[in-house]
């Protein structure tokens, strides 16, 4: 089992003395991975129900800081060197493709292939409003995306034909360390996230924490895979719970979990140290 630091770019961990002690902290303990969100912005009084909280709001201010996902990755590349590097998620259906394909090539160049990308369909609809993208084409959007991102990455060039994008062929350089590319894995907490994972996804983020409704999305994602030829054991799944403990992270591994999250266990230096070597102690055992 594999560990994840999840929301690592949120609040004090937007600023570079936090995220550094943050990344080399769960490096040194032997975490695995950590994991950036992504809202280029946060509507004032948005009405969209958020899926992860009961409240059905973000359970944060509105005003927390919340860069970008991938510019953080690139301080922590540089300040850790076996820490992989992942999204957790970016929204996918607001970017171009050109520039995610290049983007993310050159964090997994810069890091030596250390980056994962976490992608997502998006929830909050005043958002893609602002952006001016249509909120009800985001799925659609989501998975011509991953196949231009991917046709971007080839050692040669081709052209891509889709809905919403289209070119001639086109040099994208540097191509990903990762070959054939960045890994790719589909978050989301739906029966509809379960069929992305298993139609083009690397692995699996199901956004829930209750076993039964973790046990019904990994069947539907095998359902999935079934009918379009793959292998469900090749598609990695990541999930976790808020208070990791060794007869709990045993049970995931049993349902086919591969990756464990868990959130920052404090916001001040010594609470993060002492939290994440609590992890570190927790890790060893399970190893």
């Amino acid at each position: 089992m594999k560990f994840g630091l999840m929301y690592a770019n949120a609040g004090p961990f937007a600023f570079p003395e936090m995220l550094t002690h943050l990344a080399r902290t769960a490096e040194r303990v032997g975490v695995e991975s950590m994991w950036t969100i992504e809202h280029v912005v946060i509507p004032v009084g948005y009405k969209s129900t958020y899926p992860y909280d009961p409240s059905g709001k973000i359970p944060a201010p509105e005003q927390m800081p919340m860069p970008d996902p991938l510019i953080p990755l690139a301080y922590a590349a540089a300040v850790t060197t076996t820490l992989r590097l992942a999204t957790g998620i970016l929204i996918l259906p607001q970017r171009h493709p050109l520039y995610v394909a290049k983007e993310v090539a050159t964090l997994d160049v810069l890091s030596h292939g250390r980056v994962i990308l976490g992608i997502g369909i998006g929830w909050l609809e005043e958002e893609f409003q602002a952006l001016g993208i249509p909120f009800a084409e985001r799925g659609a959007r989501t998975a011509e995306s991953v196949r231009a991102i991917r046709s971007l990455w080839k050692d040669e060039a081709a052209p891509f034909h889709g809905k919403f994008h289209r070119w001639e062929k086109l040099e994208s350089h540097p191509k990903p360390v990762q070959k054939p590319g960045v890994p790719i894995v589909v978050g989301g907490h739906t029966e509809l996230a379960a069929r992305r994972a298993a139609r083009y996804g690397d692995g699996f983020f199901p956004g829930v924490t209750d076993e039964v409704q973790l046990t019904r999305l990994l069947g539907v994602m095998r359902e999935e895979c079934a009918k379009v030829g793959r292998d469900p054991a090749k598609i990695e799944v990541t999930s976790g719970r808020a208070a990791p403990y060794v007869d709990g992270v045993r049970r995931l591994q049993e349902l086919g979990v591969s990756r464990f999250m868990v959130p920052p266990p404090a916001f001040d230096p010594d609470g993060i140290t002492e939290g994440l070597e609590r992890l570190g102690n927790l890790i060893a055992k399970v190893r």
